[in-house]
């Protein structure tokens, strides 16, 4: 059943993908939600989450709604830590809030010349796909081929700059503690990335989150399960737009 239409005009909801998306991780969850103001974000604007928040708040609108997914949620935090006041919400998904350890810079750059040798749909397919889904999910070839599409149609040159935001990100979790918008924090039950026990940090360190494990779904749990997702982001949007309007 298709939800009511939310008019939110005066406070766009701002999507950030993850690494080797684009708008094509958001369009089964924006058919769902059924909202007015929609910005699809794909991250290529840096090589650091300092770098991306700073040239993505130069263009924002002056208020808005938040969500990050995986790595587009570092970047989130970062904007959470930079300029809290832009935020009538935050909804982090599949969320990983601490700092990337130094063992792992070499085989991050690593994987970008394997991709990029490869051809980064095969690399995925022969790397990720088992650790991006849930185990009911790895059957589902039009779910493996949709990730496979967003990987190929991402440039050697902007998997470069994401993997050099995961190297460098921080850890922003004082951040959510002094956030006074709603925050929402969602994961799937399976994922071996961000796995619940980040998720638990991260409500962890925020002062009055809401929290929500889907169940039977992975990392990429906004495709394997976009109607529940937006599900649980619905009271989010509706509370942020109260608040925005009622402050």
């Amino acid at each position: 059943m298709t939800p009511l239409f939310t008019d939110n005009s005066d406070l766009p909801l701002v999507l950030i993908g993850g690494t080797l998306c684009n708008a094509r991780l958001w369009q089964p969850l924006i058919a769902h939600l059924n909202v007015s103001s929609v910005v699809c974000l794909t991250l290529s604007c840096g090589e650091s989450a300092t770098m991306c928040a700073r040239r993505l708040l130069a263009v924002l609108p002056p208020r808005f709604m938040l969500v990050g997914f995986s790595l587009g949620a570092i970047v989130a935090l970062q904007i959470a830590a930079d300029a809290p006041a832009r935020l009538a919400g935050l909804a982090l998904l599949s969320v990983n809030p601490l700092a990337d350890r130094p063992e792992n810079a070499g085989s991050r750059r690593a994987a970008v010349r394997a991709a990029e040798a490869q051809g980064h749909a095969g690399w995925l397919s022969a790397t990720l796909w088992h650790q991006y889904v849930a185990h009911a999910s790895l059957g589902n070839q039009r779910l493996h081929d949709l990730l496979c599409r967003m990987a190929q149609e991402t440039p050697t040159e902007t998997f470069a700059r994401q993997a050099e935001i995961a190297i460098s990100r921080r850890d922003n979790r004082r951040a959510l503690g002094i956030l006074t918008c709603p925050v929402m924090i969602i994961n799937g039950a399976e994922d071996a990335i961000c796995t619940p026990e980040h998720h638990r940090l991260a409500a962890t360190g925020a002062a009055n989150p809401a929290w929500i494990t889907l169940e039977a779904t992975g990392h990429f749990f906004v495709l394997e399960a976009a109607e529940r997702t937006a599900d649980v982001l619905h009271p989010w949007i509706k509370e942020s737009l109260n608040a925005h309007q009622h402050p």
